[in-house]
Formats: C-alpha cells, sequence, structure tokens
C-alpha cells in the first residue's frame, strides 16, 4: 500500500472573476517523482504555489505529510524544499557561503562540502553564482532545496535550456533524491523527461486535471484509441544520436 504525502482535494483560486484552478483533486505518494504538466496559464503554477504555501487558495483541502495548509502552514515549510529562481542568490557570495547563509534561515548544519559534492559541484566551492554555467546553476539550485533536508522538494522547470548533456546529468541527479527517499514534485514542458523521470503524472489544462496516470499507461490508452503517431517510432531519437557522438560527460566552464 503506497502512503500519500501530499493530498490535494477540490482546490479551488480565483483570481477576481477569472477562475485559475477549477476544483482540482489528486495525491502524491511518499518516494514517487509526481510531474505536474500543462500549457502556460493552464493552473498548473497556482496550484503548486499554494502547496509551498507562496499563495493563498480560494477554497479546498491540502494536506502536506499530514499537515493541514489551513492550520499548519509553517510547519509544511519546514518539510519541504522550493527552487529558488536566480533573483535568491546574493552575487557577492560564493557557493560554499551561500550554503552556510541559507543553512543559517533554516537553523540547519551542513556540510556544504558534501552537499556541493552530491551535485558534482565541489570543484565551484569558490566560484560565485554568476560564473556558472546554465547547468550548475540548475545543479546549485536543486542543492539549495535540499539544504533543510526535506521530505519534498518541487522543481519548477528545471532543465529548461540546457545543452543535452546537462539534461541528462541532471535527471541523474533528480533520480539519485528520490532514491535516497525523498518525493519529488516537478513541472516541466518536456514531454520526454516526464515520461523517463515521472512515475506519475497529472496533465492539467484550463484549470482541470484532464489526465492521471503513470506515463506507460497514459501512451497506452492513446494506442488503445487506434492512434497511431504520423512518423515511425524508431529505437533512438536525435538526441541519443548528440549523446553518443558528443559524450555523456559534462563540458563546463
Amino acid at each position: 500500500m503506497k502512503e500519500t504525502i501530499i493530498s490535494v482535494k477540490d482546490l479551488k483560486k480565483n483570481y477576481g472573476q477569472f477562475e485559475a484552478v477549477k476544483g482540482i483533486s489528486f495525491d502524491v505518494f511518499k518516494g514517487e517523482i509526481f510531474g505536474l504538466l500543462g500549457p502556460n496559464g493552464a493552473g498548473k503554477s497556482s496550484t503548486l504555489e499554494i502547496i509551498e504555501t507562496l499563495r493563498s487558495k480560494t477554497s479546498g483541502t491540502v494536506i502536506v505529510d499530514g499537515f493541514n495548509l489551513d492550520k499548519d502552514p509553517n510547519e509544511i515549510k519546514k518539510i519541504i524544499g522550493v527552487q529558488l529562481q536566480t533573483s535568491g542568490y546574493y552575487p557577492g557570495l560564493n557557493l560554499t557561503e551561500l550554503i552556510q547563509l541559507f543553512a543559517g534561515l533554516y537553523n540547519e548544519v551542513v556540510d556544504a562540502k558534501e552537499l556541493l559534492t552530491k551535485v558534482n559541484l565541489v570543484d565551484k566551492a569558490k566560484a560565485k553564482y554568476k560564473e556558472l554555467s546554465g547547468g550548475q546553476k540548475q545543479r546549485f539550485s536543486i542543492a539549495t532545496t535540499l539544504i533543510n533536508k526535506p521530505k519534498i522538494i518541487f522543481l519548477d522547470e528545471p532543465t529548461t535550456g540546457l545543452d543535452p548533456q546537462a539534461r541528462r546529468s541532471l535527471w541523474e541527479l533528480i533520480q539519485q533524491i528520490r532514491n535516497e527517499g525523498t518525493t519529488v514534485i516537478i513541472t516541466t514542458h518536456y514531454m520526454d523527461e516526464a515520461e523517463v523521470l515521472c512515475d506519475r503524472v497529472a496533465i492539467v489544462d484550463s484549470g482541470k486535471i484532464v489526465a492521471l496516470d503513470s506515463p506507460d499507461q497514459l501512451i497506452d490508452h492513446l494506442v488503445a484509441t487506434g492512434f497511431e503517431r504520423p512518423k515511425e517510432v524508431k529505437k533512438a531519437n536525435l538526441e541519443d544520436v548528440f549523446i553518443n557522438l558528443t559524450g555523456k560527460a559534462l563540458r563546463e566552464d
């Protein structure tokens, strides 16, 4: 029996007369990678920001690891990690100093070297955030979500703009974090990424969940309707060719 760590029931969010989230309900299981997918404006960002305690809801119930959002938002904040945007980093501090700063804010004792090793950035310990490559910035951003030793982390389009090597390296890091027991909630516009990473996905459109299942099951359901791709599906894609020819190793400045 899978253990539910997030339960969302009939969640609604209105902005004036506009209904951004129209009664969404779903559960996230402990230790899974759960994808929330949808086009821009579908309501997925509002949904996540409500769960993250960053935005108020209009109605509905949100329970995170037994804590009710209405009653215990501060307890929820203690057990989640949210990916910071670029503006969240002080430009004058190096990576070690940034980790120590955030650890102090969380009142946590963190081994900065150990955390940077985990995300393959120990050689950049004395570098400033602005000096990192795109892939390095994303790995450091994920590292910051782990500082308070969260049970759940939220990653918002973590591989946007990355080259294939950096992208796949980040996939491996996300899978490693899940394998160590952390539940991961991810948004992405890359369907191949969701297919590789996610145990289950919820597809959101116009403020409602239109499908929720494992990627394999959703694909099988579509095929069962008689759907066929116009082009023959090959055993590899162009990204596989690129990785095979140029190597899997990260090439970073």
